[in-house]
Parts: C-alpha cells; structure tokens; sequence
C-alpha cells in the first residue's frame, strides 16, 4: 500500500497515479455488514438532512460524518464481539451506501413539499417514486462520466469533500481518534433539542423588537423591526461549517428584508386606506411583519433566489458546454480501448457496464410513463416528460460532477439547474397549450414538478457520487462495487424518505377554527377523507372530507389551503400544514412549533403558477431578481443572499453566529486547507446537525401522542417567570457555541500525522 494521503499526492497525471490500496492488491470490499452499515446510516443522514433543508433550505455533506461513524462503530464491534476488523475498502464502502441519503433528502426537500401548495396531499408512494428514479438516473449518468472526471482529470478536478473523505479513511487505516468530537456533537445536539422541544425547559426562540410605544400611544423607534434568532443547535452547526462569509451573506439578506424592506413597507402603508395586491383583503397598517414577510417579502425572495440560481447557470455555462463536449469525446476514446470490459482491465477501472445504462435508461423512461402518481403516462404529456428528464438528467448531472469537483458539493447550485428545467419544462407545456395539445391543469403542473423534482434528486445525487468515486479512486476502490452500493443507498434511502417527509408535515400540522369560509362545497366531488391528528382538537375523531385548493387555482370556492368538510358540505377547520405554514399559535393562543419555512419551495409553485397560468405580482418578483443582479455587479454570490432574504431573520442568525465561531477560530488556528473538513469544530458540528435533527425526528414521532408529549412537557413544574423568560434558552445556546469555540480551537492530533498538508 502506499503511504500517502490523498491532499499529499501530487498532481500526477493518470498513467502515473498509484492510489493507496494498489489495484492488483485484492482485499474485503463489498460485504453485506458494511452495505448494511452504510444503509443505515444513509437513512439517519438522510432523514437529518431532510429536516435542514426544510428548515433552511440546505444542506451539508454526509460523507465525512459516516465515515467517522463507520470507523468507530467497526471498530468497537471488533473489540466488543470479535469481528474481523474492516478494510478501509470495506469503509469507503459505508460512507458510499451512506452518502446517498443526504443526496436525495435535499432534493425532495427541495421539490416536493410544493404538492401542498399545488393542491396535492404529500403521498408517500408519489415521493418514493420520485426519489428512486431521481436518485437511479444520477448515478446511471455517472457510471459513463467517471472516467471523463474523476480519472482523467485527477489532478484539475480537485473534489475537496471527497478528498477530505479518502483523508478521513486513511487516518481510520493508520489509527486515530476522530470520532469523539461527533459523538459529543451528537450527545449535545440531541440533548439540547429534546430539552428544548419535549421537555420545554426553555424557548426555542428569543426576539427583540426596536420599536414601542410611547405615553401618547404613538409608535417610537423601527417599525416593524425584529432581532431575534432560533435557538438552534443544528443551525449553530450548519454556520459553522459553512463558513463566515456565505452565513454572513445569509444574514445580511434577512436584515435587508426584516430591518428595512418590512419596516418601508409598514411606514410608506401606515396612511393607506385600501390593500396593496397582492394582498387582496388586510391594510398594511393592519399587518405585523410576519404577515408583510407572507404578503410581500417571499415574492421578492423568490425573484431573487430564482435569479440567483440562473446567474450561478451562466456562470457555470463555459464549465458546463466544455463538460458535455469533453464527457462525449472521452466516451468516444474509451469505446475505442481494446483493453475496456477485457481481464487486462486493471480491478480499480471496472465500471458497471454500458448496458446498465442503456437498459436502465430505457427502464426509466417506462418506469416515469407507468406510474400513475407522477402526473405523466402514456401520453404525449408523459413522453415527451420522460424525454426530458433524461435530456436534463444527462445534462445537469454533468454539470453537477464538474462544478462539485471544482468547488466542492456546498457551491453546486442544484436549485438553479432545478429552476431552470422547471422554468423550461413549463414553457413547454405552455407552447403545447397554445398549440391545442394540452390544457394546462392541475395534472399538468404535477407532472412539471415531476419532471423538475426527478432531475433535480439525479443532480444532486450526481455530484454525491461524483465525490464518493473521487474518495475511491484516491484510496484504490473498485468502481463497480462503490456503483452498486450507492445504487442500494440509494434505494433504502428513497424507500424511506416519503414516509420521513409525511411524518415531519403530519406532526407539526395544526387545525384552527378560526375565520373559516362560509361557503358550503358539494361533498360528492370529495373522494378523500382524513380526521384531525395533532393539537388541541386532536380529540375529534369524526372522519372528514378534505377539500384542497392549490394556490392560483380557478373557479375554486375558497382561498388557497386544506379544509376538512362535515357530511353537510360546512367547512369544520382549516388545516395549516407544518410545512410552509402560516399559523404562530393554535386557538387557544398556545405557541406551535415544528414549523418548516422550506424557502425554495414557495419559489417553485411561483415558478409552476405563473407561467401556466401566466399570473404572477412581477412587480415585486422583478425587485427581488434586481436585488440579485445589483449584488453580482458588486461581486456579492446572490443566491445565499436571496435565501436569506427569503428565510425569517431567526433563522439566519444562528447560522451567523455558527460562521462568526468558525472565522474567529480560523484566525487563531489558521487550519490547512486539508484539515478543515476533517478538523474538531466541524466534526462536532456534524454531531450537532445529526443529534439535533434525530431529536426532532422523534419528537415529531412523539406528537402522535397528546398523552406522551403531556407526560414530557415539564414546563408546569417550572416557575412561571422561567418559562415566560428567553434567557434559560440563551444561556443553554450560549454553551453550546462555547463549546463550539473551545473544541474548534483545539488542534486535533490527527492534524499532521493522520491527514496531512495539502502540497498541491
């Protein structure tokens, strides 16, 4: 074996490149407690990731985190039970099965909550679906790319989390302790979670208003301005690893939406006397700044995040056109190798075969006509859907690999390629409309969303296998074997990722009585029936019809939402879903949590709505994607500016306070480049994410059970001005990025010996 690490190699060409296992060395690779392992492990980062990227709209990489875990775990099952001790081979081959989770979460979270807001139910078989075939055509558009990439570019596509990833494996091979630091995040990310959210030992959130009122009752300081931040362990992480700059972007974005754009609007609306559109019905001096955040700020949002996206597009264009060209000519030369396929192939070049792509392609396109949940069939609608997802797929998973290899999986602007194939797709659908082979309806936005959802996961899931062929190919992997485990990661993740999504909707969904329309609705057009499930009426169990209306839907008796309907047509409740909800407290004036923002989600039903049916406030979407444009012109990255604008305020301040930690950490440290994924603050930060996200995970379990959380909830033991006060919550968060600060300071002794200075 060789003996060094993978930031130490330098830039050898490909003929001369010897990785660390030797290709003609044959050890334990691709065994079943190792697949097993990884898909487990998927699963949990899987279902960790889907809960950040509703909650903030991102994610971050799963496969140091498994690869810690999966030395550590190995390693105590070796000296607890005997086992054989694992390859790093056998490793790799967890953190691959295990990387596929995160892939796929961000990409039905990024997608598929919009079914709600499209009038559709979150179906659990529709979700799967959609994940199997997304997750399935990324990593088939791969298989022909990864000599292209990963092989004959070594040396100009660095892929920094993948080669972070061989470090990791090679310190586990020469023995060290990189697991303590996640395992302590996880103890303390899931603690302070359940302290918070089950037991409600404190608040989750702590605000402050700049504004009052004076003796004459008149209005003294900003307006509408509101400080706070959501007391978050799992944000506190993502800041962390992200960075200063991108969570100082972030930020700056809520304080231009919260600190000035709401208060204009509140003091240039305070003498008006009608609504301003798009809000149809309350006066803007009538409005506190969440409902001018609902009313106008999210369109402006969503201009920008959606210009954002298109300008990374463009920038990437020259990566992208050079890609396609580049990925067809090495295609080319490879099929003109008399040694491709043949015994003289060396083990560490076996790929799957070219007929797995064909067929499995060809099985794709079948697969998206047949099933009758994804909007398409056997139609002209259905073709030339399916068409497109594999021209997309092809495409954007191209770019995906590219772009991830030169700047890494947290800068691959996935939601720009997945706006600009719905935008397409849409535009599409619109010319066959105007031509008279289609009506737009609600069918025909299902399968938009369809088409952009499916691309959007092979992207995501693209650049995800990208980096793990990258960590193989540093350490002596055998493609065929990491192909075929993250095709089963990708499968028991998929498998499981529309009933996590359901799970986190259904449990903080709340039902209000409250202002209900008075309009009676034929209930033999209702088909579905549901009863209530959480919150304070979680008593009634009457089975209700369900009445949906999606946003922009016409002829529709009532605004947009979920209402559950008696058997005489009268609207008993309107149902406010946990994602992309509206509601603050139930109707007895209890708070509610478990709410999810999902920023880019409300992008892509603006996206669906207006251009089918061509109605869109233009006016406040064109502010935002100027907003975006004036801040490329000043070399600002749009797109983490947009989505601050578009998240709450409190939740961008938490994942500032995560960057500041790391850039005052840098400036003491000053880490190499080759330690800082793998250095102690960012591994306890994964530990922070995971353990907090898992927390929440079973909290929402826990809320199908009023007498469970009733038994949980300690709050009425505690004195009254504890629980009225913010500041137990700020003490516990305080500790939290304290220890954050101190663990991050410290200099891991793996730092030299384990993974080594980048030479490059």
């Amino acid at each position: 074996m060789a003996t060094n690490s993978p930031s130490e190699l330098p830039n050898t060409p490909e003929s001369t490149f010897q990785p660390y296992v030797r290709p003609e060395t044959v050890i334990p690779e691709f065994t079943w407690g190792p697949i097993a392992m990884g898909a487990l492990l998927g699963i949990i980062f899987g279902a960790s990731s889907l809960y950040l990227v509703l909650k903030v709209g991102l994610t971050v990489s799963a496969s140091i985190p498994v690869a810690v875990l999966s030395l550590t775990l190995f390693r105590v099952l070796s000296k607890v039970f005997g086992f054989r001790p694992t390859t790093i081979l056998e490793n790799n081959i967890v953190q691959t099965t295990g990387s596929a989770g995160e892939s796929i979460a961000f990409g039905v979270g990024l997608t598929m909550p919009t079914l709600l807001l499209l009038g559709f139910d979150i179906d659990v078989v529709r979700v799967m679906t959609v994940g199997v075939l997304g997750g399935l055509l990324g990593i088939l558009m791969m298989i022909p790319l990864r000599r292209a990439f990963v092989v004959k570019q070594h040396g100009v596509l660095k892929y920094p989390e993948g080669t972070a990833c061989a470090d990791v494996l090679i310190a586990g091979e020469k023995g060290g302790s990189m697991a303590k630091n996640i395992s302590i995040g996880f103890g303390m990310g899931m603690l302070f979670h359940i302290a918070q959210s089950a037991l409600k030992l404190f608040k989750g959130e702590a605000a402050f208003k700049l504004f009052g009122t004076n003796a004459a009752g008149k209005t003294v300081g900003l307006k509408g301005g509101v400080v706070g931040s959501d007391l978050s362990a799992v944000l506190l992480g993502v800041g962390y690893i992200i960075g200063p700059r991108i969570a100082s972007i972030m930020v700056a974005g809520g304080v231009l939406a919260y600190l000035v754009i709401v208060p204009l609007i509140l003091y240039i609306g305070s003498d008006l006397t009608t609504p301003v559109p798009p809000e149809k019905q309350m006066l803007i001096r009538d409005m506190e700044p969440d409902k001018v955040r609902n009313a106008y700020i999210l369109y402006i949002g969503a201009g920008a995040v959606a210009t954002g996206g298109i300008i990374s597009m463009f920038q990437a264009l020259p990566v992208i056109l050079s890609s396609v060209i580049s990925g067809f000519r090495d295609l080319r030369a490879d099929r003109k190798n008399p040694n491709r396929g043949t015994s003289l192939t060396l083990r560490t070049e076996h790929d799957l075969p070219m007929s797995v792509v064909l067929f499995g392609s060809i099985g794709m396109v079948v697969a998206l006509a047949a099933a009758p949940s994804l909007g398409l069939g056997f139609s002209l609608t259905g073709i030339a859907g399916a068409l497109m997802i594999l021209a997309f797929g092809f495409l954007f998973v191209t770019v995906s690999s590219r772009l991830t290899g030169e700047i890494g999986s947290s800068s691959n602007p996935i939601s720009g390629m997945t706006v600009a194939t719905l935008l397409l797709t849409c535009l599409l659908f619109l010319g066959l409309d105007g031509l008279g082979l289609v009506t737009i309806n609600k069918e025909i936005k299902l399968a938009a969303l369809t088409i952009a959802s499916v691309v959007c996961i092979a992207s995501s899931n693209g650049g995800t296998t990208s980096q793990a062929l990258k960590t193989g190919h540093l350490i002596g992997a055998t493609p065929r074997n990491q192909q075929l485990a993250i095709l089963i990661g990708s499968l028991t993740s998929a498998a499981v990722i529309g009933l996590t999504l359901l799970l986190l909707n259904t449990s903080g969904t709340s039902y209000t009585k409250k202002d209900l329309p008075n309009a009676i609705i034929p209930i033999e057009t209702l088909t579905v029936k549901d009863k209530v499930h959480t919150g304070m009426y979680a008593s009634d169990t009457t089975e209700y019809h369900v009445l949906n209306v999606g946003n922009n839907e016409k002829d529709a008796l009532v605004p947009p939402g979920r209402y559950l309907v008696d058997h005489q047509g009268a609207i008993t409740y309107r149902v406010d879903p946990a994602i992309n909800g509206t509601m603050k407290v139930e109707d007895n004036d209890e708070a509610l949590e478990n709410k999810f923002v999902a920023p880019k989600t409300q992008l892509m039903a603006l996206i669906i709505n207006g251009v089918l049916d061509q109605d869109l406030p233009w006016d406040l979407v064109m502010i935002g994607a100027l907003i975006a444009f004036t801040l490329e012109l000043a070399g600002v990255p749009a797109l983490p500016f947009a989505v601050g604008i578009y998240l709450p305020l409190s939740a961008s301040t938490p994942i500032f306070i995560g960057g500041m930690i790391r850039w005052l950490v840098d400036r003491v440290r000053k880490p190499s480049s080759a330690e800082s994924d793998s250095s102690p603050g960012v591994l306890l930060s994964s530990g922070f994410i995971a353990g907090g996200s898992i927390a929440s995970l079973l909290y929402a379990f826990a809320n199908f059970s009023n007498p469970l959380t009733e038994f949980l909830d300690i709050s009425e033991y505690l004195p009254k001005q504890w629980n009225e006060s913010e500041l137990p919550g700020l003490v516990a968060f305080a500790f939290l990025g304290i220890t954050l600060l101190i663990v991050g300071l410290q200099r891991s002794r793996s730092t030299k010996s384990e993974v080594g200075t980048n030479s490059n």
